[in-house]
Parts: C-alpha cells; sequence; structure tokens
C-alpha cells in the first residue's frame, strides 16, 4: 500500500470533515456556557483555560478509545445542560467545592455503568421511539438551516444549493462542498473578524476537590441527572437509530472514569454526544458505515486541538459568523433527520407513539430542569403502553390451542 493510499485510509476527506463539523457545531454551541459556568465558581483566565484543556482531552480520548475499540462512531462531549445548570448553580461556590461535585457525579455516572442498570433501560425502548427521539432532538438544527435564510440568506442560501447539487454528482463530498462554499461567501462578504483572534496555548490548573454534602446534593445530583437524561439518553439513541449496537455499560464506564481523573483540572461533564454524533453517523461521514468511525476519531483529534488552544478557540468563535456554523449543522444533519423519521413511522402499531415522542421532544420543554429528550421518551412511552392496553381490549383472546389428536395439531 502506497503511502497516499494509506493517508487516503486513514483521512477520508469526507470522514475528516464530518469529524471537524461537529466539533465545530459542538464548540460553538454551548462553549460560552462552560464559560459562564467556570465564571461563576470565580475561574479567572488559567483556570477558565484548564477547564477547556481537561475537557479536550476527556473527549479526545474518549472520542478515538471508545471508537477504535468498538469500530463505532463513538462521540462524546461536554454536558452542555450541565454547563447551563452550573452557570446558576455554582453562584457563590468555591473551586474546590465545584471540583468535589464534578467528581461526584462522574463517579455516579462510572457506578451506572458498571451496574448496567443504564443499559438495561435503553434495552427497552423500541427502535421507533428511540428515532422519534433522534429526529426531535435534530429538528431544531434542520429548520434552523432555512430560518437562517430570513437573516443571512447569502450564506445559506448558496450552501444549502451546493449541498443539494453535491449529493447528486459527489455524494461522498456533499457537506464538505457546503461548508467550502460557506466559508467563501462569509468572508467575501466580511463576516468573518479575524483581527479578534488571539493564538495562546492552555495550561492545566489543578484544584483540590472538597466534599461539601450541601453542595453535592445541590449541584453534583442534578449535574448527573441532566447529563444521564439529556445526554446519555439521546446519544444512545443515536448510535441505535444509525444501526451500531455498542454496549452500552463501557461507554459510561469509561466516560465517568476519564472524567473522574479530569475533574480536579475542571472537566465538569462528559459523555455520549447525540446532535454531533448524528453527523458522525451518516452516510456524509462514510459510504461505508463500517468506517465511519474514523469521523469520530478524527473529532477526537480536533477536540484535543480545542483544548490545547482553548483560549484562542473563544476568540475564534467570536471571529465566526454564527449563521456559518447553524447552515453546515443543518446540511449535516439533513440526511440524518430522513432517516430517523422514516424509522420512526415504519411501524403502524407504534405509529402513534413515535410522532407523540417526536413532538414532545422537539418542543424543547424543561421540566424539573431535566431537558425534552426524557420527558418526549416518558411521553412516548406512556403513549405506547395506553395504545397497547387499549388492542388488548378491542382483540378477544385468541382460541385455545388445538388438541392432541385435532387434524391442525397432526399437521403441525
Amino acid at each position: 500500500m502506497s503511502p497516499l493510499t494509506r493517508i487516503r485510509a486513514l483521512a477520508p476527506p469526507s470522514a475528516v470533515a464530518a469529524g471537524l463539523i461537529a466539533v465545530t457545531v459542538g464548540v460553538t454551541s454551548s462553549a460560552a456556557l462552560v464559560f459562564t459556568a467556570a465564571r461563576a465558581a470565580g475561574a479567572d483566565a488559567r483556570e477558565i483555560s484548564s477547564w477547556m484543556l481537561a475537557l479536550g482531552i476527556g473527549l479526545a480520548v474518549t472520542c478515538a478509545g471508545l471508537s477504535l475499540r468498538f469500530r463505532a462512531p463513538v462521540v462524546t462531549a461536554w454536558s452542555t445542560p450541565g454547563a447551563a445548570l452550573l452557570a446558576t448553580g455554582l453562584s457563590g461556590v468555591s473551586m474546590g467545592k465545584a471540583v468535589g461535585a464534578f467528581a461526584f457525579s462522574a463517579v455516579l455516572i462510572l457506578l451506572s455503568g458498571l451496574t448496567g442498570w443504564f443499559a438495561r433501560v435503553m434495552d427497552r425502548i423500541p427502535v421507533p421511539l428511540a428515532a422519534a427521539l433522534l429526529a426531535g432532538v435534530l429538528l431544531q438544527f434542520g429548520t434552523g438551516l432555512f430560518a437562517e435564510m430570513d437573516g443571512s440568506f447569502a450564506i445559506a442560501f448558496p450552501m444549502f444549493v451546493l449541498y443539494l447539487v453535491g449529493r447528486r454528482l459527489l455524494p461522498r463530498y456533499a457537506v464538505l462542498l457546503a461548508l467550502g462554499g460557506g466559508v467563501l461567501v462569509s468572508v467575501l462578504t466580511g463576516g468573518w473578524h479575524l483581527e479578534r483572534v488571539q493564538l495562546s496555548l492552555a495550561q492545566p490548573v489543578f484544584t483540590a476537590p472538597e466534599f461539601d454534602w450541601k453542595v453535592l446534593i445541590s449541584v453534583g445530583v442534578p449535574l448527573f441527572v441532566v447529563t444521564m437524561a439529556s445526554q446519555n439518553l439521546p446519544g444512545v439513541a443515536v448510535l441505535r437509530g444509525s444501526g451500531y449496537q455498542v454496549p452500552v455499560s463501557p461507554l459510561l464506564t469509561w466516560t465517568g472514569a476519564v472524567q473522574v481523573v479530569l475533574a480536579p483540572f475542571g472537566a465538569f461533564g462528559i459523555n455520549l454526544a447525540a446532535i454531533t454524533a448524528a453527523i458522525c453517523t451518516g452516510e456524509e461521514a462514510h459510504p461505508d458505515r463500517e468506517r465511519r468511525f474514523l469521523a469520530a476519531v478524527w473529532a477526537g483529534v480536533f477536540y484535543l486541538c480545542v483544548g490545547l488552544l482553548g483560549a484562542t478557540v473563544a476568540s475564534l468563535l467570536v471571529a465566526m459568523p454564527h449563521a456559518l456554523v447553524l447552515a453546515v449543522a443543518g446540511i449535516g444533519l439533513l440526511a440524518t433527520i430522513e432517516a430517523s423519521l422514516a424509522s420512526a413511522l415504519s411501524d403502524p402499531a407504534s405509529r402513534e407513539a413515535a410522532v407523540v415522542t417526536f413532538l414532545a421532544t422537539a418542543s424543547g420543554v424543561t421540566l424539573l430542569g431535566i431537558g425534552s429528550a426524557f420527558w418526549g421518551l416518558l411521553a412516548g412511552a406512556l403513549t405506547s403502553i395506553i395504545a397497547s392496553l387499549g388492542r388488548r381490549r378491542r382483540n378477544p383472546e385468541s382460541p385455545a390451542a388445538p388438541e392432541p389428536h385435532s387434524p391442525a395439531r397432526a399437521s403441525t
């Protein structure tokens, strides 16, 4: 095998592009929350940079390691709802106590993986409901593509057209073509502000954890709950909906263990990704589904770069046109949304429950601090249970089995 062939096998352009898009979407959509949460705990510039470094290393290790281990596109992310919770919950909490809450939440996730209880729950979720859950989670990004045409038509519409043309002529590179076109158009229209970018490397800052039972209950437990319900649950649904039957317990065990190690440096939440994972599990990532794990491996590489250049990433986010990020996210998820809806509505018996799951998840409702993914699945499960009870009442019991001497028995 020639060096060029080996490089193309390890770094196919579509997989590299999918990994880059996944990381770009993940970072730009929630990095501001991470900075806000760190400041709520009184973090200075060095500590905020350390948070990004710890998260970047943790995501790099779990993305690349788990994907190579299971030969599946296992994409991890920091807990976005967890960061939102910390942005308000850490007010007045010292950094040491905050780190103690991070470690406590990580231990709970680790125990969830070791005991296997979360995997048993996920095994009971029907495929149509899991697919509907995924479609509901991704809907806002699909509609966001067209919503951006209202205020940023010059960027979003050309990207959409390039994607459609690419799907017909160069399907493997359709998303990459749209991304390149979007960057070019945004540069020509003056959407970038590169003068705001500052290059600097992050350095780790160790904070000894302090365990205050009040903080553990008020911050650690809610952080664990929202991470499991709003991140890990839809994350597993993405893998299952894409046909990857990866064992759940080892994924939780390793993400929890990595977070325990990196918590003193600011890793508040490492979990399975949902939205960004869907970018790496679709056919745009690689035409061969057995090779799509490379997209997640490259996502890990790019997350490592994000961690090492934590402060630089923050300045780059300010310089990047927001419309470009939303448009490429919507384009990259179109095929996944299509496949999820097709799977969710394929079985007439579970169609109503799937629609309820989809609508409740897409609503974005948050109750008791838990996101819509959990409540959508709960609403769908309730609909499915009641519908099955109704069918049992309408259908009479099946006739008793024939006697051994009956002709029907003899013919079997």
